[in-house]
């Protein structure tokens, strides 16, 4: 299997990365955004750290995901690409700035003579690799829990778990142009196995306190 990627592909990938990186980075820590509409000066240690946290959590979530669907594609002979959609990445940014976060960085398009199974497992292995992450966070955080690491490091496993949990809830709901969607059509009970703990646990991340 041979995953190439073209230069305006990495040139979507790089810019998208970043977008979320910025957006994510106003949204989860507001002082830094009241500090600029009040005319201050931000923290410039302050404002690196958490731009980083962000392109290290939720913009890797994000570009994985969408990885993961282009490496799958390939794997069934498929032509894949991702593309970022530049509309979706200004409104993340400005809806950022505004309080609230909807974010929708581009999407891996594929063509190809394809079975509903095989678009099933594509569709799939967005929100898996995000479950995948989920675990890998979590060991992170434990690790530096025991480690006394703190500061952050546990910064960067807490944001990273709840931010893929959501991940893999939010895009196995199955509406629209959602994975759910297509996963749900090839088999049910795939999609229950996967979507069950996935939208219960993304719904404990915004809910319950975890």
């Amino acid at each position: 299997m041979n995953v190439s990627f073209s230069q305006r592909e990495l040139k979507d990938l790089g810019i998208a990365w970043l977008a979320l990186g910025v957006a994510f980075a106003v949204f989860i820590n507001r002082s830094l955004l009241r500090a600029l509409t009040a005319g201050q000066a931000p923290d410039v240690a302050e404002l690196i750290s958490v731009v980083v946290l962000s392109l290290l959590t939720a913009g890797i979530g994000f570009l994985l995901h969408e990885l993961a669907h282009k490496v799958v594609a390939i794997r069934f002979g498929q032509i894949a690409e991702f593309r970022a959609d530049y509309n979706m990445l200004f409104l993340a940014i400005v809806g950022a700035l505004a309080g609230f976060l909807f974010a929708a960085p581009g999407a891996v398009h594929h063509r190809g003579r394809i079975t509903e199974r095989e678009n099933g497992l594509i569709a799939l292995a967005g929100p898996v690799t995000n479950i995948g992450l989920a675990a890998l966070f979590f060991v992170l955080g434990i690790v530096g829990l025991l480690a006394d690491v703190g500061g952050f490091v546990l910064q960067a496993a807490n944001l990273g778990l709840y931010i893929n949990l959501l991940l893999a809830g939010f895009n196995m709901i199955p509406f629209g142009p959602l994975d759910g969607t297509k996963v749900l059509a090839w088999n049910k009970a795939v999609y229950a196995a996967v979507a069950v703990p996935s939208v219960g646990l993304a719904l404990l991340v915004l809910f319950g306190g975890i």
